[in-house]
């Protein structure tokens, strides 16, 4: 695999970087914080995992702490009011399904699409970030698989059952994604992530998450394109 080298013109210090990092910046420190919440609200549905679950919900903490370093490290203030206006539609979609005990909905957004998502802009992140953001940031990703995977596991276990919500929630919030990728491409390809690249290595990892969950292969791409009709 080729190694991917950080670009010699990034200016870190830059006003149009800092501006545009002050976004980005504020999206993880969010999606962090949603996933600490989901996590923790998930614990007490999922009373069997609820050991794990709140382990996660720990580790996602830590995430968000450190992402808030990597702000203050480049002296850049994050947009808050606009990452959680971001998150504004899976974070409502997320808290009605609770609210109707649909767990496998909470899973989909959360433990593949949210975890995907971050996985995607993490993986594309790390090789244009500065020092100190690509130390933490490797680390954050590490952890992400475990997310990821804690979702894949319970749905899988549960696929047969699941499969009918496990659809409808994909139509439903799948969709969001590409809006939500379309909001942050400009800021994104000032700090050199390319928005074709997200888009690919979001594809890739969320389709294998379908695929190992018990979807087929012409299932996976019916209903990633659902996303991408949206797009």
């Amino acid at each position: 695999m080729p190694t991917l080298e950080v670009s010699p013109v990034m200016d870190f210090q830059s006003e149009i970087y800092k501006d545009a990092y002050s976004r980005i910046n504020a999206i993880v420190i969010e999606g962090e914080m949603e996933a600490n919440g989901n996590y923790q609200q998930l614990a007490e549905y999922l009373s069997d995992h609820a050991d794990q679950l709140v382990k996660l919900a720990k580790m996602e903490n830590r995430h968000m702490k450190g992402f808030q370093a990597c702000g203050k490290n480049l002296n850049v203030t994050p947009d808050m009011p606009f990452a959680k206006e971001f998150f504004a539609q899976l974070h409502d979609n997320f808290q009605a399904a609770l609210a109707e005990g649909k767990i496998v909905t909470c899973l989909l957004i959360q433990s593949l699409i949210i975890e995907t998502f971050a996985i995607a802009a993490y993986n594309i992140y790390i090789p244009v970030a500065d020092d100190f953001a690509r130390k933490i940031t490797e680390g954050v990703v590490k952890d992400e698989y475990l997310h990821l995977n804690f979702g894949e596991e319970w749905l899988k276990a549960n696929f047969e059952t699941a499969r009918a919500e496990l659809e409808a929630a994909n139509r439903a919030n799948l969709p969001l994604v590409w809006k939500m990728l379309n909001e942050v491409e400009a800021d994104a390809a000032v700090l050199g992530m390319a928005k074709d690249a997200l888009v690919e290595d979001f594809m890739i990892t969320y389709g294998e998450a379908l695929a190992n969950i018990g979807f087929s292969p012409r299932d996976v791409m019916k209903l990633s394109a659902q996303g991408l009709a949206a797009a």
